[in-house]
């Protein structure tokens, strides 16, 4: 008979050995090749690679660095949230102007770019125009094709020679597939386009849509499926359910019709053996006023689980019901292996807004840790019918606050408390999922999470998971805007995203405002957490590192680092993964609010970050992408 202790270290052991020995799988860890933005297909975001370790990694420095050319001249310029994928050699990045670019990824020299903006089209940009990277596909024989698979919020979706950079004549209308055809004239004429890289599973190429979740009318949040070769459309998934199918009784009457929000914003990610594809989705339009659209509202706020060949739903699970705060799902799920009573279970990790971590069974969605139904704050407008209960998971933790009050407003000097304290006067606060109101209601946590699109990355050796969060809330007032209409939902829009500062622009709430958080997933237990980010003007005055809100992810790797940038600070860090200890950190030329890659060219190691800044930390602008390295003389037994 096997000792508990036995039957761990048995399961580690497996998990390590599918960490390091399944490198020819497209869903094994990450290795030489950073082949998918997320590492591998499921988003791991973890890399086999250990030149770079604890013991040298303060040794680090740039070795190569690349200038898109987008500043303006008063220094302006478009963020980049771009993380690159590197396949043989070869970097792909996507710059703040859309533009794709291969690198030599050794050296950093450019080898060809396309300009999708060479090509007239007549539609504006969703998202402000961010794109977080492309995708590769190839048909696995030597010498055969290879594409890059690149879609623009604008609503096309482009195939482009790996090797040349030109246009796939083949694919759609001589390379260029208008993702708009197969709207109605009047959804056409809205923000539509993905802002995330599409997913690869086969043949197709798979993608999620930033639509909109306003109060002015938007176009549908589907998922669809594109053939590779032809960009035919293979299958579509309506996130909105239409008569007839599943979900379509969590709308009320009517309220489904020319419903936009409920999106895959964020990507996708996908168990190529499975043949499943997985999908983080948004709120449902308009994301802060539902009076119109009573219900649970199926598929907003989900997970999804469909088959990748028909798009039929696997399973889902909605973890904020009849969302009233932009709770959206700001990332697809993490797929990872873990412990789960004395067995491996492949399973689907989700990290949300809210600050819940929800762990799934990855073939059936069933929750690994028991899930309650929490009753909700009722509603102070008569028009809104908020779900009674949340979904509350009992592990792990909550990695940020789930309450605001006079307990814990800023504490960094009496002068900002004070002054918090005035501006809660009035305002309704209290607990998480409070309704927007009237009179302005402080939603805790805020709009920007919790977790954001940066989303988590997961060790495979160890069971943990490494996501940056932010505990910094919002103030969201719903003003009268009239009955509903062919070009807007509800009678209701917000005052704006306002942040809830203090008088000199601090967070209300008190810190840390931004961590690094290890959750081990084996046991649904917070493995460490440490401040991420500071203000060096509050550090001068004697106060402890606060956090920064971050925007960039995580990665980790078998040297036993985290790597992550995202900060106001403007600093790249490599921590210790045990510990969260930081043991380097370089000042970048501008913010890197993106996801950094790592890869290695004839066994060099790099680790690249775009340095684009701007952005929602409206910091200063930068055009960089930036690879380090250890320099020549290190030997990575040093």
């Amino acid at each position: 008979m096997f000792k508990a202790g036995t039957i761990s270290q048995a399961i580690c052991a497996f998990l390590v050995a599918v960490a390091i020995g399944g490198q020819g799988r497209a869903d094994a860890p990450a290795g030489p090749d950073w082949p998918y933005v997320g590492g591998n297909a499921g988003g791991m975001r973890y890399s086999t690679l250990d030149e770079i370790h604890r013991e040298n990694v303060g040794r680090l420095e740039p070795a190569w660095t690349f200038a898109t050319g987008e500043l303006n001249a008063d220094g302006t310029g478009p963020t980049i949230e771009c993380t690159p994928i590197v396949v043989e050699g070869v970097m792909y990045i996507t710059t703040g102007n859309r533009v794709v670019v291969a690198l030599d990824a050794a050296t950093g020299e450019e080898i060809w770019r396309f300009d999708p903006h060479s090509l007239p089209y007549p539609h504006g940009l969703a998202s402000g125009g961010v794109n977080r990277g492309c995708a590769y596909w190839s048909d696995g024989k030597a010498g055969g094709e290879r594409r890059i698979l690149h879609g623009t919020s604008d609503g096309r979706l482009f195939s482009l020679d790996a090797a040349t950079g030109k246009l796939d004549p083949k694919f759609g209308a001589r390379g260029v597939r208008d993702m708009r055809l197969e709207l109605t004239p009047a959804e056409a004429k809205l923000s539509y386009g993905p802002t995330s890289a599409p997913a690869v599973w086969k043949n197709l190429v798979i993608v999620g849509y930033s639509c909109g979740e306003g109060p002015d009318v938007s176009a549908p949040g589907d998922i669809r499926a594109f053939d590779v070769r032809t960009g035919d459309e293979v299958w579509r998934f309506h996130t909105v359910p239409q008569p007839g199918e599943f979900g379509h009784d969590t709308w009320e009457g009517d309220s489904w019709k020319h419903r936009g929000g409920a999106n895959a914003w964020p990507g996708l990610t996908v168990d190529i053996e499975r043949g499943m594809v997985f999908a983080g989705t948004g709120s449902a339009a308009f994301d802060f006023f539902g009076g119109d659209r009573a219900g649970e509202n199926l598929f907003a706020n989900c997970t999804l689980a469909l088959d990748a060949a028909t798009g039929k739903r696997v399973w889902h699970f909605q973890s904020v019901h009849h969302d009233l705060l932009d709770h959206d799902l700001p990332t697809p799920p993490n797929l990872v292996t873990v412990e789960h009573d004395g067995k491996a279970i492949d399973a689907a990790v989700q990290v949300t807004k809210t600050g819940y971590v929800y762990l799934f069974d990855r073939q059936t969605g069933e929750p690994l840790f028991d899930v309650v139904e929490t009753p909700a704050p009722a509603s102070t407008i008569a028009a809104e019918k908020p779900w009674p209960t949340q979904p509350i998971p009992v592990r792990p933790p909550p990695l940020v606050a789930q309450h605001f009050d006079e307990t814990n407003v800023t504490n960094i000097g009496e002068a900002n408390r004070q002054d918090v304290l005035r501006q809660l006067e009035g305002l309704r606060y209290g607990p998480a999922f409070n309704p927007p109101s009237l009179d302005g209601t402080v939603a805790v946590p805020g709009f920007h999470g919790g977790a954001n699109w940066s989303g988590a990355s997961f060790d495979p050796t160890s069971g943990l998971l490494y996501v940056n969060v932010t505990n910094c809330p919002n103030i969201v007032t719903l003003l009268d805007d009239g009955p509903p209409s062919s070009k807007k939902y509800g009678t209701y829009r917000q005052l704006g995203y306002i942040q809830f500062r203090d008088h000199e622009g601090y967070p209300a709430i008190a810190p840390p405002w931004g961590e690094l958080v290890a959750v081990d997933l084996n046991r649904g237990d917070i493995a460490w957490r440490t401040t991420l980010g500071e203000f060096h003007e509050l550090t001068e005055r004697g106060i402890p590192p606060t956090g920064t809100e971050s925007f960039g992810g995580t990665i980790v790797t078998a040297g036993g680092l985290v790597l992550i940038a995202g900060t106001k600070d403007e600093k790249f860090r490599a921590l210790d993964k045990s510990t969260g200890e930081v043991l380097w950190q370089h000042k970048l030329p501008a913010g890197g609010y993106a996801t950094p890659a790592t890869y290695a060219v004839n066994g060099k190691q790099f680790v690249v970050i775009a340095a684009g800044g701007a952005g929602k930390q409206r910091t200063k602008a930068g055009d960089k992408f930036i690879a380090f390295a250890l320099p020549d003389t290190t030997k990575s037994g040093e």
